[in-house]
């Protein structure tokens, strides 16, 4: 499965890359950062050094965007995902990332674009301004799969509205208008993805990759903020994990198909509204939302992924 990563890393962004970098049929093909739980310089020297980490420098990373469509004042979250992004995993001072030109983007894209799936786990500005940009191109991309909403649940960042759409609205609006088909993680199910201290050090005893340390200490570090908000889990919803665990395991997963919008006015910004009625129009849209699944089963996979087993 042929990969262009969206993310803005962040502690479950980071979880994600290192998912995809080492999932046996993930070819993770690159990673455009861009502002969100850090800023954009914050994220694209993570992501960087995730890949160095790894030996993973031939896969190239595109800083992406800095601010909302709507040009409004971001908020980070050093408490949550720490000062710099990785908790408390702070990359050395010389530490300096590889940073590839914008236009890229679009040539990772034009070159496998019967193939190329597009997750973005993050805001979703970088991605509205490739639609805007190149919508020739674009609108060959068959598949897009976004973190983000919450339908009829509560929110994270207020009480109706997830984090991602919540932080450009706008920017989401415009790929539920323009993208062929949109696979949606909302927090319905990503709230449930959790991954407890335990399971993190199990990885932590039983692996040799390259995160083996990472992995525990942004695990523990991030499980501290939840205990705060979800107490009693003992851990971590690792939202972004979940979309691409879902990306490789659709048919494990209950999805309904809807149409999607998203609020932009302030009252109730960022609330992703759909038709869940049990009679409803026909969607227009080739919108999917993730509903339910089997926590046990993504748990396995969690583990096997980051032990390295087939």
């Amino acid at each position: 499965m042929k990969v262009l990563l969206f993310a803005d890393p962040g502690i479950d962004d980071s979880l994600a890359i290192i998912y995809a970098l080492l999932h046996p049929e993930i070819e993770l093909k690159g990673i455009v950062t861009g502002y969100g739980n850090v800023s954009v310089f914050d994220a694209t020297r993570n992501a960087s050094y995730l890949l160095a980490l790894a030996g993973r420098t031939d896969i190239p990373v595109i800083r992406g965007t800095s601010q909302p469509l709507s040009g409004m004042h971001t908020i980070f979250y050093p408490e949550i995902h720490g000062p710099e992004g990785l908790g408390p995993i702070i990359p050395p001072e010389d530490f300096k990332a590889d940073i590839y030109p914008f236009e890229l983007m679009f040539e990772i894209i034009e070159k496998d674009k019967e193939d190329i799936i597009i997750v973005d786990v993050g805001r979703q500005t970088t991605l509205a301004f490739a639609y805007n940009l190149r919508p020739e191109l674009m609108e060959k991309v068959k598949e897009i799969y976004l973190m983000g909403g919450a339908f009829m649940v509560p929110g994270n960042v207020t009480d109706i509205a997830e984090a991602n759409f919540w932080g450009d609205p706008i920017a989401t609006s415009v790929i539920l208008n323009k993208a062929k088909k949109i696979y949606i993680t909302p927090l319905n199910v990503t709230n449930r993805a959790i991954v407890t201290r335990d399971i993190a050090k199990f990885i932590f005893n039983h692996t040799s990759s390259p995160y083996k340390y990472l992995i525990p200490a942004v695990t523990d570090y991030y499980a501290a903020f939840y205990d705060q908000v979800m107490p009693g889990i003992d851990g971590s919803p690792v939202h972004d994990v979940f979309t691409l665990y879902y990306l490789m395991n659709k048919e494990k997963a209950y999805t309904i198909k809807r149409d999607v919008r998203i609020a932009i006015v302030d009252g109730s910004r960022g609330q992703s509204i759909a038709d869940l009625r049990m009679i409803y129009k026909e969607p227009e849209h080739e919108h999917y939302i993730v509903m339910d699944f089997d926590y046990n089963d993504f748990i396995a996979d969690f583990i096997r992924v980051n032990l390295g087993a087939d």
